[in-house]
């Protein structure tokens, strides 16, 4: 069964909220990945030196089952922070198929399609979309992929 987690985003200031958040919910965060982490696509655009140092993720373990995660919104990967958009449902899954039922489930009719269900460098699957309501979505299963985010600390 997915896991449901709350995936936060912020205008260039996650790291401050996270370290905010550490304290508030007596954590450790076992660290961030930055974008200039991130490894070079020739279909993404380059990223802007001003960004590198941006959080690309980050979570902390809220009660050993529930998580909040977060990441900066970068204007030069067409995103944009919007009040409104800067909460997700995350649902982290145990396998592919779970993955794609959930995504075929949710994405039915969906109003934006950010990113559709697909491998990244950071996960075997892996989307990102608002539903028919306005909800916005993330769908994950990291698979042999999964991040650590402890090695960028």
């Amino acid at each position: 069964m997915a896991k449901l987690h709350a995936y936060l985003n912020f205008n260039g200031n996650c790291e401050e909220a996270f370290t905010f958040y550490e304290k508030v919910f007596h954590t450790k965060n076992p660290g961030y990945m930055r974008y200039g982490d991130i490894p070079a696509d020739p279909q993404m655009p380059p990223i802007p030196d001003e960004a590198k140092n941006k959080i690309c993720h980050t979570a902390i373990s809220i009660n050993g089952d529930s998580m909040l995660m977060g990441a900066d919104v970068i204007p030069a990967f067409g995103q944009q922070y919007i009040q409104g958009n800067n909460t997700y449902v995350m649902l982290m899954c145990d396998d592919a198929t779970e993955a794609k039922t959930l995504h075929e489930a949710l994405s039915n009719e969906a109003q934006v399609v950010e990113m559709p269900l697909g491998e990244t460098f950071f996960a075997e699957l892996y989307s990102s979309f608002q539903d028919k309501f306005g909800i916005s979505w993330m769908i994950y299963f990291g698979g042999n992929k999964d991040v650590d985010c402890e090695s960028n600390a």
